[in-house]
């Protein structure tokens, strides 16, 4: 357990206490879903099979309520009924927020389509809402939303979606990036150390060069857990850039 994991609840870091339980963290591809990838569904089969992992781990803790985090093109709470597409994928697939739903309700972005699509594969009971948060959403507006994620019930678990650098390699979406590698490489250890302090340090600018989708939500989960206080232990389950972009799954729980 990092210093940072141990830090006092009333940092100025930290807003007020929210009663965040665990988390989860995955990457968003449209690619984790198979009718997506086609034939190159396999090449990803290790990447599904961690975050199921982490999906698991996140529901045997027995939270009240799931949210969904993930980067979209506002900052705030998604209720249900609301409902994802892939058809910009090529695939005519929707996935609700809650399978059920008597309506499709709200849009949600890609990274909590993706979310939704995780935990519909696990049956959850939970109560389920999401929320997201723009990509360059600063420390006032990530602030607010981890206190408004920790408003949506007694027992929160956290589903948090996002993707390392996109500039791993000449062929990656955003070409390649010196500066790629060693910003993964902090954010892996961060995420296996839950280490607060190096997510909300991470900066904006930076992550926006290298294409880095996972900042704010990593930041808003980071919030989160300071301001739940006492220590957390993380566990960093994957951590690959199969096609120049970098996937990470993690979880965290409380000590």
């Amino acid at each position: 357990m990092t210093g940072s994991a141990r830090r006092r609840t009333d940092d100025s870091r930290y807003g007020k206490w929210v009663p965040l339980v665990a988390a989860a963290v995955c990457p968003h591809p449209p690619l984790l879903v198979p009718e997506v990838a086609g034939s190159a569904a396999p090449e990803l089969d290790g990447l599904r099979a961690a975050c199921d992992t982490a999906v698991r781990r996140l529901l045997a803790v027995d939270p009240d309520t799931v949210v969904l985090l993930g980067t979209g093109p506002v900052t705030g709470l998604i209720r249900t009924p609301a409902t994802g597409s892939l058809q910009p994928w090529g695939v005519d697939l929707d996935v609700p927020l809650v399978p059920g739903q008597p309506d499709r309700g709200a849009v949600l972005p890609l990274s909590l389509t993706v979310g939704a699509w995780l935990l519909a594969r696990h049956d959850a009971r939970e109560s389920v809402t999401a929320a997201q948060v723009a990509a360059d959403a600063g420390p006032a507006e990530v602030a607010a939303l981890a206190d408004e994620v920790g408003a949506a019930g007694d027992r929160v678990a956290l589903l948090v979606l996002g993707d390392g650098s996109a500039c791993r390699g000449e062929k990656a979406p955003g070409y390649d990036d010196a500066r790629a590698l060693p910003y993964d490489r902090r954010v892996a250890a961060a995420l296996a150390e839950a280490d607060l302090d190096v997510l909300l340090d991470l900066d904006p600018v930076l992550s926006a060069e290298l294409k880095a989708a996972g900042r704010a939500p990593w930041q808003v989960l980071a919030r989160a857990a300071g301001s739940a206080g006492g220590g957390w232990r993380g566990e960093l389950l994957h951590d690959a850039a199969p096609y120049g972009v970098a996937y990470f799954v993690a979880s965290w729980e409380r000590m």
